[in-house]
């Protein structure tokens, strides 16, 4: 009985406390951008964010930071890319240590001072940026074991920044590139104080395990100040590629300064006026970047030396001749770009220049109007070749002859006016054309004859364009520009079969009369500037009716509206942005209901310049599966009091860009629902404004309005409220009444339920702190290699309790009960998995047993999964469930070189460590 009473006391206090909470649904973060990163190409172009890395997932870009604790609390912890801008004068230990997963850290910060641990916790980074916008140098201060925890950072960036005050940075092995831009240097001997680890020969390297060079980028970029390379200044420096853009260097020195191995030089403007074939012949260059230079000619005794590169790059040197043996010198020569020189009007070859090896060819901007017969015959391998922004008037099949392989061919923005049938018929494995900028009315598909597998075509006219039959059948994507009007003048029944991607850019879509063009592969639609009837219901004749594969549409429109615009024949369209529909000759709101109402998979919704009038809940019915809602350039919008309604199912992000509400308390429950709880991430509502009527210039904030002029909204609270305590006095009720024994049962999950929701996880429950399991082929590696480095004392002095079952099962005990009591015991499960193991009856059934204990009570125990070699998780019994309840930090792959062994113990003790430490602070 005491036990009951004791319950009642818990539940009213947890009554008391729920009447007085502030029930929402959504919060924000003042200053700040979250969002998934496969979601940026449908938002980057209304909310600010800073570039990313590939590949990352969840985000936070955030301004403005002066006080780092307190913009950082708002963030979700699973973040895995995080850029900061502001003022923070140092970053103290464990300043990141909220954020686990974060592999991609991006500081613009000012004057900083960075301490010892103040990466502590960042085991999964692999790109630090430390940045300032303008090219001026800040000062960073740098500890030695700064970068020491980060085992897997892959690339450091110091833009803007001085290291004067720096010595001794310890880089981790795992670097690969390194970049410092703007910085103080002034000689390249400054490295080996700055960073001695770079170097074999420095004492740090000596006595230590590090491999002799590791680095593979060097971009040393945007130093003025860096006039002159000392002699052995990068004495035994190994690399890939090194920048040296926009510094005035004699590169002759680069030869005395020590460096032994380097394949990549990039030189992009600094004022050379010949090709540095000494430097070339030297390293054996692969690849030489002179971009942007005043290199007018190139004679012959240039390219001595030359014969290594397979890559050169010669933009905008204001270049008009070449040597008259250029390809011959350059043997191994597989992409030449030549963009931005003076080499027109007319091409003019070199005696005998021919290459068997040269697969790109860039010529655009060269003011070419006229290409001999075979210009590029002597080209058989050339691949791509791009002439774009020249003066080209006429091309015809024996221009092209001789270069059958080619398979990208760019004739953007020239003179071409007529292209005539079999133009192309020298080109069979064309795949890319590029006639953008063509001054044409007529374009009938029969001059695209020739190539077997054209998939990727672009086309343009300054005014009208009529597109005729005989279209390739093969096409992928189609682009087509127009300022008027682009007319399908094709038969009926020849549909693009298997067109994926299509963009009109133009003010109207015309078909021939009584016909119906059909895209029944069509993926990715984007109309730009089209009159707003191509989607009417009103029109007799429409020129996209089914397209049931279509996921994406893009439509912007800057004409009149259509009173009657409706999505329909979409059903499994995920992206929708619809821009710019408004106009003054038609003020009315749009009708999202019937605008949406067939389209029930839709994941992003962007609406800009919509003339939207009022959200209500009607708006968005049967859409439960959106993510993503973007509202831009919106007047006077309102939000329904309905839309309370949506609540638990509003979309995962909500971002208002440029938008202007109307002042009306019946929205008053935005200002909740926007600022507290985690189910929404809300952005744009802190800075918005709101007006009462057209004339109201006063630009009052809208939150400001909401809480000053709007009664809290108690309806909602009060309901939840009354709902919740009955809810409670009938499990109260339950919970006393003897006869039903199987309340007992749903008490235990509700109890494992509160213990997963508030951490608790006390250490004296649990015999053991790690229980090992392993098949008996690995033995050996676990007696010998894993218990000597887990039974090593940790940072604090404690020792990790393991449970070993051939050191701790007693004998005579049955094996299945001791087990199961021993996996019950112990708080974390370390499975030891190799193809032996998967294949073990008693591995497998300790895995099951594990798997069943963490399910049973969430957030009390945990499971790691120790890989000794590569497994494809598909492999793993059960490997469905385990998806849903590991981390991705939950597993481990052992290294396969033995000098990163004594990183990762040290890495697998500080996990274990951290999880005991946390049990021992919910003890305390």
């Amino acid at each position: 009985m005491k036990r009951y009473l004791f319950l009642s006391n818990i539940l009213f206090i947890s009554l008391l406390l729920l009447m007085n909470l502030d029930l929402s649904w959504a919060w924000t973060s003042p200053d700040c951008t979250i969002a998934d990163s496969s979601l940026l190409s449908n938002i980057s172009y209304y909310i600010p964010f800073c570039s990313l890395a590939p590949g990352l997932h969840i985000f936070a870009s955030c301004s403005n930071v002066n006080d780092l604790a307190q913009s950082l609390a708002k963030l979700p912890r699973r973040l895995e890319a995080l850029c900061l801008q502001g003022t923070v004068p140092i970053l103290l230990a464990d300043a990141f240590g909220h954020f686990p997963t974060l592999q991609l850290l991006r500081l613009q910060l000012g004057t900083v001072k960075v301490t010892s641990r103040a990466f502590q916790g960042l085991y999964n980074l692999k790109y630090l940026f430390f940045e300032h916008p303008t090219p001026c140098c800040l000062n960073l201060f740098l500890p030695p074991d700064a970068l020491e925890p980060l085992k897997f950072l892959n690339s450091l960036s110091l833009q803007s920044y001085c290291l004067n005050s720096s010595h001794n940075i310890q880089l981790p092995i795992s670097l690969r590139h390194l970049t410092l831009k703007h910085s103080c240097l002034t000689e390249l001997q400054e490295l080996q104080g700055l960073f001695p680890s770079l170097f074999p020969g420095s004492t740090l390297t000596e006595n230590s395990s590090l491999p002799s060079s590791f680095l593979e980028v060097l971009d040393l970029s945007a130093n003025p100040q860096l006039s002159q390379v000392a002699v052995r200044s990068l004495d035994g420096l190994q690399l890939h590629s090194l920048r040296l853009d926009g510094i005035p260097l004699n590169t002759s020195e680069l030869i005395g300064s020590g460096l032994s191995h380097l394949h990549f030089l990039s030189l992009v403007g600094t004022g050379a006026e010949k090709v540095p074939g000494n430097i070339a012949a030297y390293f054996e260059l692969r690849a030489l970047d002179l971009g942007r230079n005043q290199i007018q000619s190139i004679g012959n005794e240039d390219l001595v030396g030359c014969h290594s590169l397979e890559l050169l790059n010669l933009h905008a040197n204001g270049l008009h001749s070449l040597s008259t043996h250029f390809l011959n010198a350059l043997p191994q020569l597989q992409k030449l770009n030549l963009s931005m020189n003076k080499l027109g009007p007319t091409l003019v070859l070199p005696e005998g220049m021919v290459s068997s090896n040269l697969r790109v060819l860039d010529l655009s901007h060269n003011g070419l109007s006229a290409l001999p017969c075979g210009a590029f015959s002597y080209l058989p391998r050339l691949q791509e070749l791009r002439l774009s922004g020249n003066n080209i008037s006429n091309l015809s099949s024996k221009t092209l002859e001789g270069i059958r392989r080619l398979e990208t061919l760019d004739l953007s923005w020239n003179q071409i006016k007529v292209l005539k049938p079999g133009w192309l018929s020298g080109l069979p494995a064309l795949t890319s054309l590029n006639l953008l900028g063509m001054n044409t009315e007529f374009f009938s598909g029969q001059v695209l004859q020739g190539p077997q597998n054209l998939s990727h075509l672009w086309l343009s006219s300054t005014d009208f364009l009529e597109l005729f039959s005989l279209w390739p059948s093969t096409l992928l994507s189609l682009e087509v520009w127009s300022s008027v009007s682009v007319s399908f003048r094709i038969p009926r029944g020849e549909p693009f079969l298997l067109l994926e991607n299509l963009t009109l850019q133009s003010r109207y879509v015309l078909l021939q009369s009584n016909t119906t063009i059909h895209f029944p592969s069509l993926r990715h639609l984007t109309l730009r500037g089209c009159n707003a009837d191509i989607f009417s219901v009103k029109q007799p004749q429409r020129s996209f009716v089914q397209l049931p594969f279509l996921e994406q549409l893009h439509f912007w429109s800057d004409h009149d509206r259509s009173r009657s615009i409706q999505l329909s024949g979409m059903p499994r369209l995920r992206v929708l942005e619809l821009g710019n529909l408004d106009s003054l000759s038609d003020s009315s709101p749009v009708n999202l209901e019937v605008l949406l109402k067939e389209l029930p998979k839709l994941e992003v919704l962007v609406l800009s310049n919509l003339n939207v009038g009022n959200l209500s809940v009607s708006s968005f019915r049967n859409m439960g599966l959106l993510r993503l809602l973007v509202l831009n350039s919106e007047w006077a919008l309102g939000l329904d009091s309905s839309l309370q309604e949506l609540i638990p199912q509003m979309p995962q992000y909500v971002y208002f860009s440029n938008v202007t509400f109307t002042c009306q308390c019946e929205s008053s429950w935005v200002g909740p629902w926007a600022v507290r709880a985690p189910n929404t991430f809300v952005y744009g509502l802190q800075k918005s404004i709101c007006m009462a009527n057209a004339s109201d210039i006063s630009k009052t904030p809208l939150l400001s309005f909401l809480s000053g002029h709007c009664q809290n909204d108690i309806e909602l609270q009060s309901f939840l409220t009354s709902f919740i305590l009955v809810l409670l006095l009938i499990i109260f009720a339950l919970l006393g009444c003897p006869k039903w024994p199987w309340m007992r049962h749903l008490w235990t999950l509700f109890h494992a339920w509160c213990w997963k929701l508030g951490g608790w996880h006390h250490r004296h429950q649990y015999k053991y702190d790690v229980f090992i399991s392993y098949c008996g082929q690995d033995r050996e590696w676990v007696m010998t290699e894993l218990i000597p480095a887990l039974e090593q004392p940790l940072s604090a002095g404690e020792v990790l309790r393991l449970c070993i079952p051939e050191r701790d099962f007693e004998i005579g005990q049955d094996r299945m009960d001791t087990m199961a009591t021993s996996l019950k015991s112990s708080r974390t499960v370390l499975c030891v998995l190799s193809h032996q193991a998967l294949s073990s009856l008693w591995c497998n059934l300790e895995l099951r047993l594990a798997t069943y204990f963490m399910v049973a009570k969430p957030g009390t125990r945990r499971l790691l999964l120790l890989f000794l070699e590569p497994i494809d998780r598909q492999e793993l019994h059960s490997y469905h469930r385990l998806a849903r309840w590991l981390q991705k930090e939950d597993y481990l792959h052992f290294p396969q070189r033995r000098m990163e062994w004594e990183s990762f113990w040290k890495q697998l003790r500080e996990k274990l460590r951290k999880s005991v430490q946390e049990r021992e602070d919910q003890e305390l």
